[in-house]
This record gives structure tokens, C-alpha cells and sequence, in this order.
């Protein structure tokens, strides 16, 4: 059974508290769905947490190169953004299951062009626009993702 809890996100910086929010709960790694139209905040949350997490430096959208690489004391952090991906076999060609090693964050925004090829998420969140702010919708996928849900703050 999924447990989903939805989180009013006033302005932008709070969906960069909730990005840390969640950094906290994937620092000894698992996956994390990124939903949403575009400018709903993927990039913004993605960069939230990884920031969190010890990079220092810039966190850009991996649209053109489809993962992002990071090297963190916590361990290998991967940012992959699926938006131009025009195959889902090119995930195939890169070697995409070996990013999904345990131990590995792995933050997937537009997991739905990825199909079958990307494991399922510990966590799904979809973000939406909601009057001037945004809503985060989180739900746990997996009973790891349950116990990280219930460790973020309200």
C-alpha cells in the first residue's frame, strides 16, 4: 500500500527546503521520480538536493546529456533528465542499470519516457502549479520509500 503526502510549496524557496528535506532521506541512497509539466520546479527541487547533500558547485539541468554525475561523500548522486530522450533503448546503449547501484541517489525527472528500462522509485513526486506556488504530491513506492516519507518534516 502507498502512503501520499501533499505539501503546499509557497514560493521557491520552499521547494529548496524540501529538496533538503529529502536529501536527508536519501543520503544512503535510493530513487527519486520527478513529475510535473514544465517549469513546475523539477530542476529546482533536484537542485535543492543536491546542494544539500555537499556539492558547492552549480547544479544545471542534464536535458542535453541526459545524466548529471555528481561524486559526493555520501556517495554517487545521478541527475538524469529524460525530456529529450527520443528512444528509450538509448538508456540501454548508456548502460543505465549500472546508475542504479545500491548505495546510489538517483533523481529521474521525466521518468515516463525512460519506460521499462528505469527501476521503479522509492519515492514519486509530482509537482504542480497551484495559485502562485506549487503543490508537491510525494508518494512511497517501495517500504524503504515509506520510512523516507515518514521522516519528512510536514
Amino acid at each position: 500500500m502507498s502512503i501520499t503526502r501533499t505539501l503546499p510549496l509557497a514560493a521557491e524557496s520552499d521547494t529548496l527546503a524540501l529538496g533538503q528535506s529529502l536529501a536527508r532521506v536519501l543520503a544512503q541512497g535510493g530513487t527519486l521520480y520527478l513529475e510535473g509539466d514544465l517549469g513546475a520546479g523539477k530542476t529546482t527541487l533536484a537542485r535543492g538536493l543536491i546542494k544539500a547533500l555537499g556539492h558547492t558547485g552549480a547544479v544545471k539541468s542534464p536535458t542535453y546529456t541526459i545524466v548529471e554525475p555528481y561524486e559526493l561523500a555520501c556517495g554517487p548522486v545521478f541527475h538524469f533528465d529524460l525530456y529529450r530522450l527520443a528512444d528509450p533503448e538509448e538508456l540501454e546503449l548508456m548502460g543505465i542499470r549500472d546508475y542504479f547501484a545500491p548505495g546510489a541517489i538517483c533523481i529521474v525527472e521525466w521518468p515516463e519516457r525512460g519506460a521499462d528500462l528505469i527501476p521503479a522509485p522509492d519515492l514519486r513526486l509530482t509537482l504542480e502549479k497551484a495559485g502562485l506556488g506549487r503543490q508537491a504530491h510525494l508518494t512511497a513506492c517501495t517500504p524503504a520509500g515509506q520510512q523516507m516519507l515518514r521522516k519528512i518534516a510536514p
